[in-house]
């Protein structure tokens, strides 16, 4: 005489299954960045939120376990690395490419530039007025590594986008491009924290050294290696 399993239950245990298969990878996972990570400041903390997020994960999955008829108490989830059948084995992350918000009111000149530092490598946004680029840089502050702003704009010239960009993100790398400006003006936004200034025209290469340069003097500002 066969014994039917209520379905509830068969459900439970196959969800309380999956979450620690779930489990396993997560923890696994999470032991093996804290080997390989550079130690950046305040890492740490974010550390020790994932370790609790998962103690609490394999409370919640012994509870369901022992409801589904399973071991009861808490379900520990320690692999061992050099066994290969439990190691989690992730395919190599491909680098973010860095991110340059371009605004200038001029489309080809938009075009042109944004071609220019697309095929160098850079993921490039336009924006065509100092109005738009503030608002695809307030939606995302953190995304792009760069701004590049035209000085000469109508409605709102590039000083008053740039003091705007730095009231959103105090630590927004802005390069300022224009054919003319004045001393007073430029000193004025480079005692604000303009990270550089190019003069129009300038040559291809002139845009992607001074990107480059600024874009890596950030980075070691972060990383504390400068």
């Amino acid at each position: 005489m066969s014994h039917c399993v209520p379905p509830e239950t068969a459900l439970e245990s196959k969800v309380a299954s999956e979450l620690n298969n779930l489990l396993q990878i997560i923890s696994g996972t999470s032991a093996l960045i804290e080997n390989v990570w550079d130690g950046a400041k305040g890492s740490e903390k974010y550390f020790e939120m994932l370790r609790t997020s998962i103690e609490r994960a394999e409370q919640v999955t012994a509870q369901l376990v022992a409801r589904a008829g399973g071991t009861a108490g808490k379900v520990h989830l320690h692999l061992d690395f050099n066994a290969p059948s439990n190691v989690v084995t992730l395919p190599p992350a491909e680098p973010r490419k860095r991110s340059i918000l371009i605004t200038d009111d001029e489309p080809m000149a938009l075009a042109l530039l944004g071609n220019l530092l697309g095929d160098a490598g850079y993921e490039v946004s336009t924006a065509q007025s100092g109005f738009e680029c503030l608002d695809r840089f307030r939606r995302a502050p953190h995304l792009f590594d760069l701004v590049l702003l035209d000085l000469a704009m109508p409605c709102m010239n590039g000083e008053e986008t740039f003091m705007r960009l730095r009231q959103i993100f105090p630590a927004t790398e802005v390069v300022l491009m224009a054919g003319f400006v004045e001393a007073a003006q430029l000193a004025r936004m480079m005692n604000n924290g303009l990270a550089g200034f190019l003069a129009k025209p300038f040559t291809s290469g002139d845009a992607i050294a001074l990107a480059d340069s600024v874009i890596e003097r950030a980075r070691q500002r972060r990383t504390g290696t400068m």
